[in-house]
């Protein structure tokens, strides 16, 4: 057993919920950083910088490809998806620099499965070192004190013991951007500068309810990109989605449903919310990632606006039964 292993079994079912209040009350004495401390107008209400633009990270011919592993083993299961899309060799090489978006947006340990699990994502590390890639970063811009979500969420020490480099989200990391053909994200500071030198972009999500949306998947995963007062975005929640589909276009994402948040999400709180699907997803469509999601949750595309709206964008294809999906187990 690693030290890693060790670590997220100490997490107890008698002992998470105090590790929460704990957390709970760094939070409410530092705030939620990451996305205030970045204005990017001048006092004149001109933009102070540059407006970027995120590159495409998607890969000519790997497109439209869809694998479904059934299993427990979080390791087994993405190492089994990512084979069956076309390895892991495929999509990293030499020299490459990774960027891998994880969803660290709650100070929540691994077991109520509101944050992206330490296990897939220092597997997901591991493989892509494998592949020849010379450095892994791992970002977020959660909703919570960042130190306090990546520490209880397993994420900072699997970074760390994987060899990864993590990048936590602070003001100078900002810069504007603009969505072509967007209405929402338009001079908008995102989380820019872990972006600088990266060749290949990983999304690595779980599966789970969400009150205002409906679900959160990968394609949600991307607000973890936005900054400034991002909440004056709730009201208009599927076109934001939409949006941010626009804006990532990634070299492939994994979509987490090995223990499902059923209930009551996107933060849970009780194991009661939770059901093991035993199932993880790797797409390099992440319109169709999501498409197959929501049946794991039990609805429909029409339930979920925003997959359709980012299919019509051009962001991928909301029909993932015509991408042929590849089904496997470990078992």
């Amino acid at each position: 057993m690693t030290s890693l292993d060790s670590a997220i079994e100490k997490i107890s079912r008698r002992r998470f919920l105090a590790r929460i209040l704990k957390a709970g009350s760094a939070i409410a004495a530092t705030g939620a950083l990451g996305s205030l401390l970045y204005d990017p107008w001048g006092p004149s209400g001109e933009i102070k910088e540059q407006s970027v633009a995120l590159p495409d990270f998607s890969i000519t011919g790997l497109g439209g490809k869809i694998a479904i592993v059934s299993g427990s083993n979080r390791r087994a299961t993405v190492a089994k998806a990512i084979d069956a899309i076309g390895g892991i060799g495929a999509f990293i090489k030499q020299g490459d620099i990774v960027l891998l978006k994880v969803n660290a947006a709650f100070a929540s340990p691994p077991i109520l499965s509101a944050t992206t699990h330490p296990y897939l994502l220092s597997e997901v590390i591991t493989l892509c070192f494998r592949a020849g890639a010379s450095e892994v970063r791992v970002t977020d811009n959660p909703i919570n004190d960042p130190v306090s979500c990546f520490q209880l969420s397993g994420i900072a020490r699997a970074t760390e013991e994987s060899g990864g480099k993590l990048f936590f989200p602070k003001g100078s990391y900002f810069r504007p951007t603009t969505v072509k053909n967007g209405e929402l994200i338009r001079n908008w500071p995102i989380l820019y500068v872990p972006f600088e030198g990266v060749t290949k972009l990983i999304g690595l999500a779980p599966l789970k309810d969400h009150n205002r949306s409906g679900a959160s998947m990968a394609l949600k995963n991307w607000y973890g990109l936005l900054g400034g007062r991002r909440n004056t975005f709730h009201q208009d929640i599927h076109n934001i989605i939409k949006e941010l589909a626009m804006l990532a276009r990634p070299t492939f994402v994994i979509l987490d449903g090995t223990t499902t948040m059923m209930t009551n999400g996107p933060t849970g709180g009780a194991l009661s919310d939770l059901k093991q699907t035993n199932l993880m997803i790797a797409s390099t469509d992440h319109v169709a990632a999501d498409a197959f999601g929501c049946t794991v949750l039990g609805r429909n595309i029409s339930d979920l606006p925003f997959i359709r709206m980012s299919a019509e964008a051009g962001a991928g294809t909301a029909d993932y039964a015509a991408l042929k999906p590849v089904r496997l187990s470990t078992t």
